[in-house]
């Protein structure tokens, strides 16, 4: 690698002080590296636990309604599900981790009221409104984990670029300037040392 700088003192200042601030700056990103892998490893682990979760729950509630399919017939079944009304009722924050926003689903989680007449319904119907219900919570669970861990991904990603960067970039160049200038000068005191050594013998 070619040292394109001037081998002076003020110079050799400049390259220490660049070099200790890279060196800083590359540990700051290593560090916020593993913090933001170690939590996204966490939310992974989690997001695979919640998927685990609903699908037990919608092969549950798949059941139910096919049990619901039969028995009352599926026009009815498609009135019902239209009389149910949309719940909508969430609203979506930021919280920061080592400076990346990420969102968080705030809800209240509601019980099921029936919104239909029991006359023209059964148990099994009641059950899969239930089970329905329980995986509207979890999916917003998993949405919430689900995008943090898609944020984490994009920072940490721009975070090694930047961590990899110093490292075999910016680090090299200023120990190599550092070392150039570092032998220029001590080679130079060498040379005035023996020239006055002379100066004084002649």
């Amino acid at each position: 690698m070619a040292v394109l700088v001037a081998p002076t003192k003020s110079n050799l200042i400049k390259a220490k002080s660049a070099l200790e601030l890279s060196q800083k700056g590359f540990e700051l990103l290593d560090k916020k590296r593993n913090v933001l892998i170690r939590e996204m490893m966490e939310l992974m682990d989690k997001a695979q636990e919640i998927q685990g979760k609903i699908n037990t729950i919608f092969e549950e509630a798949y059941k139910a309604l096919q049990v619901v399919n039969i028995t009352l017939g599926i026009q009815n079944v498609e009135e019902i599900a239209l009389s149910i009304p949309k719940d909508e009722e969430f609203e979506i924050l930021l919280k920061s981790v080592m400076g990346v926003e990420i969102p968080s689903i705030k809800y209240v989680k509601k019980d099921v009221e029936p919104s239909y007449g029991f006359y023209r319904t059964n148990s099994a119907l009641d059950f899969a409104v239930i089970r329905f219900n329980e995986v509207k919570y979890l999916i917003y669970e998993l949405t919430e984990i689900e995008n943090s861990i898609y944020r984490l991904a994009k920072e940490i990603k721009k975070t090694s670029k930047r961590a990899n960067a110093l490292e075999s970039i910016q680090i090299p160049k200023y120990k190599e300037q550092v070392k150039y200038i570092q032998e220029v000068l001590e080679e130079k005191e060498r040379e005035d040392f023996f020239r006055l050594k002379r100066l004084k013998k002649g």
